[in-house]
Order: structure tokens, then sequence, then C-alpha cells
């Protein structure tokens, strides 16, 4: 089979949005952030909530919106896989590639999106609120956004006008940095990652048994191109239960690795039966792979459902270890995930969460 579509940016819902005045479905204790829609119908934001105007907030309160699915169609699919974060394409999405000429070998490389700098940042939003919104706005990106590393480097379907970098619709730029193994902002991704035996730890189904999951380590020349998704103790809240405070553990998911076998048809009330009744549909959302190379989906919250909820669909299914290291001529660390792995090879549990690590 053809290996899905790698994200390299923001994706549309399959369904219209629109906006409702209702609670927000955010996980328990967190704040929500200013989010704001920059899509026509069609098209709704990753992240969902959307601020009530400041005219229309209560004295001394504030009110919340949220994006609600329509009943109504989008485009035609060819595959479905699971949608293993709501933020697909933000701070824990990772790319495999060689990119720069000073790589001489695969590299993982972190979403890092080049945002405006202040002053931009509000022109953009008083033009968001105004009534001549239908104009198109202006960038200046070589003054209007904040620096970048010099290493960054746009996402392959960033569109260029005259040699720069056009934002999105979001007033951002997707983009990349190199993980290093010293860059403290990066420490999960690069635990994932030895750069020495190019290799990283992959989260997959078994070759031979699809009811099986696999960690394992897989050489980087096997992931060029593709995006991943980090998962794990310190991501994204951990709704799959992976490691503790005390032994985190993460892992990178493919992007489509997850493809799902019964999908219910492309209707509003068969999508929410699914996910609220299916046991397959116990996930985050569903991203379609088209036959044009598009990627659209829908996420749980866009339904009115809630995630993370406390039974997954992929800590359903049993994992087995398979990290056998002696091929490698240099002992690892032994304080790093690919020791820790290698320790419990072989070795079968019956879900992601109840993996441990001795101490």
């Amino acid at each position: 089979m053809r290996r899905l579509g790698s994200v390299q940016r923001k994706m549309p819902c399959v369904f219209v949005t629109e906006v409702k005045d209702e609670p927000s479905a955010k996980r328990e204790h967190q704040v929500p952030t200013e989010r704001r829609r920059a899509g026509g119908a069609g098209s709704c934001s990753i992240r969902p909530e959307l601020p009530a105007p400041r005219a229309a907030l209560p004295a001394g309160g504030s009110a919340w919106f949220r994006w609600r699915a329509l009943d109504l169609e989008s485009k035609t699919s060819v595959n479905a896989s699971e949608c293993i974060r709501s933020r697909l394409l933000q701070d824990n999405t990772l790319v495999c590639s060689k990119a720069l000429d000073e790589f001489d070998q695969p590299y993982l490389w972190a979403r890092l999106d080049r945002k405006p700098n202040k002053q931009a940042d509000k022109r953009f939003k008083n033009f968001l609120h105004s009534k001549e919104n239908s104009k198109e706005f202006l960038w200046n990106v070589e003054e209007d956004f904040k620096p970048v590393p010099e290493c960054w480097i746009p996402a392959k379907e960033v569109e260029q006008l005259n040699g720069n970098p056009v934002p999105d619709e979001n007033g951002h730029i997707p983009g990349w940095v190199p993980v290093e193994k010293n860059n403290k902002q990066y420490c999960w991704h690069s635990s994932v990652v030895n750069y020495e035996f190019e290799i990283a730890l992959v989260l997959k189904h078994h070759p031979d048994d699809p009811g099986l999951l696999e960690i394992s380590a897989v050489p980087l020349s096997d992931l060029s191109e593709q995006t991943l998704e980090l998962i794990g103790t310190n991501i994204n809240g951990n709704p799959y239960g992976l490691g503790d405070k005390k032994h985190p553990l993460h892992l990178l998911i493919p992007h489509g690795a997850f493809q799902i076998s019964n999908m219910p048809k492309l209707k509003h009330n068969d999508l929410l039966s699914w996910f609220e009744g299916c046991r397959e549909g116990k996930i985050e959302g569903i991203v379609w792979h088209c036959n044009d190379g598009c990627l659209i989906k829908v996420h749980r919250h866009h339904l009115g459902l809630s995630w993370p909820i406390p039974d997954t669909y992929m800590n359903s299914k049993p994992v087995i270890i398979n990290m056998n290291l002696n091929k490698y001529d240099h002992a690892f660390d032994t304080k790093c995930l690919f020791n820790r792995f290698s320790k419990i090879d072989n070795q079968k549990f019956a879900r992601l969460k109840d993996i441990i690590f001795d101490a």
C-alpha cells in the first residue's frame, strides 16, 4: 500500500463548521487561550476555542465559544487513519529529513511556527475583527515576524512570494528546526532518537499481527520525509498513560500508521454514533488522506465529544517490545530510553500504560 500523506500544514475539518455559544470541551483545569477563526466554509482552526468579541464580554468576566461541525460533507477520501492528537502539526510534530546540506544523515526536525511580533499581531487581529476583512492583509515578512533560529526552514507546503514564505490564514509560517540533543526545549523529542546509531523509538502495529502493537528501534532512513507525532508522559496531557514523572516515556508515531478498518458513513450523526458507541471509535479523531494529496480531519471536539477519555482504543491492545541492541558496536547510555527498553526486550504488556521500567 502506498505511503499516506505527510502533515505539512494545518488541516481543514471534513465538515463545514459554525461557532456555538456553549462551554469549552478542553481538558479539565486547562485554561483556554485566545483563538480565532481564519478560514471559510469547509475549514476550521486546529485549535477549536474562539474568544467572544471584547464588547460582548460581561463586566469582569469572559465568554468562550466552541466550533461545532454541521451535517455537511466536504471532500472525497480514499484512506482514513487515526488522529493521534488534536493539535496536529504543532509543537510535538516532527519530520525526518536531511533538509539542509550540513546534515549528511536523516535528522528529526521539530515543528516551529514563525509568528508575528506584537505590533504586527495587533494589526492582524484588528484586521480580522474589522468590517473590511474581505480585503487581503498585507504582511512584511522581514519586519512583521519574530526572529527564528538560523537553522529554521519553512514547511514544504508553505507558499513563496518573491523569495519569502507566505503566512497562512492564521498569520503563522509553519516551519521546522532540527532536534539537537542538548536543546532543553526539545528534550523529550531528543529522547526518542539516537543520531550515532541513526535510529528512533517508534510505536506501530506488529508486522505479523495487526492486533498487536510493537515498540522498536527504527532506522531513520526508513522514516525519511515522513511526519511523526510525539506522544508520552510530558506531551499533551499524556492521554495514553505512558510512563510517570520518575520514569518518563515518549514514543514516535508515524502519521497514518493506524488506519481505521470499519469506517462509518461520512455523515455527522453516523460519525457521532461511531465515536460514542464503537470500540474502535475511542480515539481522538480521524484524518482522511485524499486522492489529490489533501488531508482533512474531524476531531471529537467538532462533534461535541470530550478528549481525553478514560479508556482509549490505543490502550485496548497488547504491546510487545522489540529492542535487541546487540548488533550495535557501542553501548548505549544507561539512562536513555533505548537502553531501558532493551532490558525488557521481547516482553509483552496488556496495554501501553502497563509498561514499567525496572528501577
